[in-house]
């Protein structure tokens, strides 16, 4: 006899399923993998308190993502995140393995130039492959906005990038 899923036990299996992707879009945001674990880790702890009062179980993603880039633009907002401390010592980075020659790796430096509004719309644009009104909707932005911000974003990506990361430099 099949017993009815408790709310914890739904919860978790949403999160099960959702966390890997959630932590790749919170990385591209934020550009740290600490401060992405902790948006992911933020991000879930609010949807689990508003679990019962999401009316659409198929609009579970789009609000995560909502609250996700709301949390970003809040850490980004503090002053203490301003702060910068000196050490010694260089702490080590994560280097990530890209089996295509690092020009993802470059690329996505590149995107973490981009102003923090411009990014967010690229990563869910582009990355997430969501629709232009999906975008819109997870920024609380129109749909213009997301077109112009997008195309503003795209041509200064074009300008920064080096000739080596031009699809028309690897045709000659």
């Amino acid at each position: 006899m099949d017993r009815p899923r408790s709310r914890d036990d739904e919860f978790a299996a949403y999160m099960q399923a959702r966390q890997a992707s959630l932590l790749r879009t919170a990385y591209l945001l934020t550009g740290d993998r600490h401060t992405a674990e902790d948006l992911v880790q933020t991000a879930f702890a609010k949807l689990y308190l508003a679990w019962d009062r999401v009316e659409q179980q198929g609009s579970i993603d789009g609000y995560l993502r909502r609250i996700l880039v709301n949390e970003n633009n809040s850490l980004w907002r503090r002053a203490w995140k301003r702060r910068e401390v000196a050490t010694e010592v260089m702490p080590d980075t994560a280097h990530h393995d890209v089996h295509d020659g690092g020009a993802g790796r470059e690329l996505w430096a590149l995107v973490q130039t981009l102003p923090r509004k411009a990014r967010a719309v690229v990563v869910l644009r582009y990355y997430e492959e969501l629709s232009e009104a999906e975008t819109a909707e997870a920024l609380g932005i129109s749909v213009g906005t997301v077109k112009s911000q997008a195309s503003r974003a795209l041509a200064a990506l074009r300008d920064r990038a080096p000739a080596s990361m031009s699809p028309r430099e690897e045709e000659r």
